[in-house]
């Protein structure tokens, strides 16, 4: 029997496309897998339009790496990553391996249709695929490393064969597919009804794949590429620009997130308790320990920072991350105080029973935490979001630029320029007002060093770039080492805050690398520690699917699964 063409390999084996749509609980659906269909401009459009979906992006959604990382806290649950027990019979990782393969099978079967009926008119539309068969097998070179790879439609025999292609040559492919993009997008690119991927979107991602890979030369180019398009800019308003459901000047790849569409996030857990959420999961401590105050110093260093008001001072990214106590969010004062027994409430137009504070519910928020980045009045009516969701934006080229110009040791104007936009942003000033926020005036490689790291950490709090940061860094180890901590239960808490202990005791220390040290606090039995983090070094790269392994002989797993 004539093997059937396939658009998986090694992954769900003699299923087509329009089934995996199905799976994939895409809408519209298409019916890919035939073989009359790609015969015109709306038939490939339609497929690439899939591309734009959700369930293709599970590694960059739903803060799927920010949950294993030291930037979050949730109750008294660590995920797998962060405490040693991933396995690769995890449906997770099996997932972000299906949905990859099947994004990359599908730009194949796009392109070679393209190429068979050679029009010159669908010329973008190929350069789109090719951007995302680079974007896809990137992925697979910064999450596994060594992967299956294959640049034509495969049958299933030869899936059952295939074994795993060493990473750098991927990755010369993945070079050469942006490359390709790069020439063959348009600056803007919103024709066909919506807004699709653009010669900026493939330079910037081209420059973050680039970093992962320590090829500071290459990243540094593309990224002066991006700026040299003179099409993006910051928002004017850092909290705002997460707030902000139109397309706007930052942001030069981003995901529609639409409840019609069945394309959303649930925020429940990200909402106090007061509010109607649960409270389930929080920034850190270890986050809220890394913004500098006003004054361009870290906390331990600060004479400005107070350990009982640790929100004061602070970069103003701070506030717009975590809400600070006694502020407003969704119509509810967030106030975890043991004095604050009841909050107002402009839903109930009075004040009622705080739910976010452990006085009164013990289920509040453990370490008095709460999620402002993004924050929507209406997250707390449907208790799901809406706002698009970033992959990439312009802030993350300058940064991506001024590090990979430091690594080089080519610290200039230039450079200086870039970290100061970004900063002067975040404190709502322009880059030349130095007076108004604490400009980066160092060169000094390794005092550099340090500034960048800290800054990439509270500009892209909770967009899901720590994880990658810290691998590249080598910091994976020391992120998995620090523990969870927050306040302690009700009885404690009250005598906690009766000797003059709220918000924190004292001011945690931060090492050379940042990391805020809660440690003699806990010793002292002043906090609680809600997690235990163990770092495993098979962390560093993701376990290929152990289904996968056994059906495919020539498939080798990572080290550690």
């Amino acid at each position: 029997m004539k093997n059937k063409i396939i658009y998986i390999s090694l992954l769900i084996l003699g299923l087509g496309v329009a089934q995996s749509c199905n799976d994939l609980d895409l809408n519209p659906l298409s019916s890919a897998s035939s073989e009359n269909w790609y015969s015109n401009a709306d038939e490939i459009t339609m497929s690439l339009n899939e591309m734009y979906r959700k369930a293709f992006y599970p590694v960059e959604t739903d803060y799927w790496t920010d949950r294993r990382t030291d930037d979050w806290a949730q109750r008294d649950y660590v995920y797998e990553m962060c405490n040693g027990s991933t396995t690769s019979a995890l449906d997770t990782y099996s997932n972000m391996w299906t949905n990859t393969y099947k994004a990359i099978s599908r730009c194949i079967r796009v392109i070679e249709s393209i190429d068979r009926l050679n029009d010159p008119s669908l010329a973008s539309l190929r350069a789109e695929a090719l951007f995302f068969r680079a974007y896809f097998y990137g992925r697979l070179v910064n999450c596994w490393g060594d992967a299956p790879f294959y640049l034509k439609t495969i049958t299933t025999d030869e899936s059952f064969k295939m074994g795993r292609t060493d990473k750098d040559v991927i990755k010369e492919q993945v070079y050469k597919d942006f490359d390709e993009a790069i020439a063959g997008l348009p600056v803007v690119n919103n024709n066909r009804g919506t807004y699709r991927v653009t010669k900026g979107a493939a330079l910037a991602l081209k420059a973050r794949f680039a970093i992962r890979c320590g090829d500071y030369a290459e990243c540094a180019a593309r990224c002066k590429d991006v700026m040299d398009l003179k099409e993006y800019s910051l928002y004017p308003s850092y909290g705002g620009l997460f707030r902000d459901k139109g397309y706007n000047s930052e942001v030069i790849f981003s995901l529609a997130n639409s409840y019609a569409y069945d394309q959303t996030q649930s925020m429940k857990a990200f909402i106090p308790r007061t509010a109607g959420g649960t409270a389930t999961a929080q920034p850190s401590w270890d986050l809220l320990a890394a913004y500098e105050c006003t004054d361009g110093k870290t906390i331990d260093e600060s004479p400005l920072f107070d350990p009982h008001d640790p929100y004061a001072n602070r970069d103003p990214r701070c506030n717009e991350t975590f809400v600070a106590p006694g502020t407003e969010i969704y119509g509810v004062v967030y106030n975890p105080h043991t004095s604050a027994l009841k909050v107002y409430d402009d839903h109930a137009g009075k004040e009622v029973k705080n739910k976010d504070t452990k006085a009164n519910d013990v289920y509040a928020a453990y370490n008095g935490c709460c999620l402002r980045k993004g924050a929507q009045p209406e997250w707390r009516d449907g208790l799901y979001n809406e706002n698009p969701q970033i992959i990439i934006r312009y802030a993350d080229v300058l940064l991506m630029y001024v590090e990979s110009m430091n690594e080089l040791g080519k610290t200039d104007a230039s450079v200086l320029d870039a970290v100061n936009e970004v900063r002067a942003r975040a404190y709502g000033v322009k880059k030349t007002e130095v007076t108004k926020y604490p400009a980066v005036d160092v060169t000094d490689q390794a005092a550099l060093r340090k500034i960048i790291r800290r800054e990439r950490r509270v500009e892209f709090a909770w967009e899901g770039l720590r994880y990658f940061d810290l691998k590249r860094w080598g910091l994976l180890e020391k992120a998995y080492s620090t523990h969870y901590y927050g306040l302690l239960n009700k009885q404690g808490l009250t005598k906690y805050v009766k000797d003059g202990n709220w918000f924190w005791p004292e001011t945690p220390s931060l090492d050379e690398d940042g990391f805020a040290d809660f440690s003699v606090m806990y010793d002292k039995g002043l906090i609680e520690k809600y997690g235990v983090h163990k770092y495993d070094s098979k962390v560093e790269l993701f376990p290929i699917p152990n289904k996968d392994i056994l059906i495919n002989k020539n498939l080798e797993q990572n080290p550690g699964y």
